[in-house]
């Protein structure tokens, strides 16, 4: 098979996926990663245990560096991140298009 076929048959499938897993309103790694990391932060914040916030941050850094990313920006987007999700506010908008079926009439 060649490979513009093999890569059209798996962005056929990958959409497949996409649509079965929006259709069944599953979050993807990303909606679970970003949604721990919001409340992993937040919650230390809260509970003001500062020194377990930063050893977390090391350890995130590191492994980022550990992927090849560059030290000092991965230390800046934690912070920025931390910064934004300290506050126990949720900064994620919500996802509208999960509240209807594919079936229902959105307009009216």
């Amino acid at each position: 098979m060649s490979d513009d076929k093999r890569n059209d048959k798996q962005r056929d499938r990958q959409q497949k996926l996409r649509e079965a897993n929006r259709k069944a309103r599953r979050p993807d790694r990303d909606d679970v990663a970003r949604t721990a990391l919001f409340v992993t932060i937040s919650s230390k914040a809260a509970k003001g245990v500062f020194e377990d916030l930063d050893e977390f941050h090391e350890r995130v850094v590191m492994m980022l560096v550990e992927q090849g990313f560059d030290e000092q920006a991965s230390d800046q987007v934690f912070d920025e991140l931390v910064a934004k999700y300290r506050t126990g506010i949720w900064p994620f908008r919500r996802k509208v298009h999960l509240l209807y079926s594919d079936d229902a009439d959105r307009d009216g």
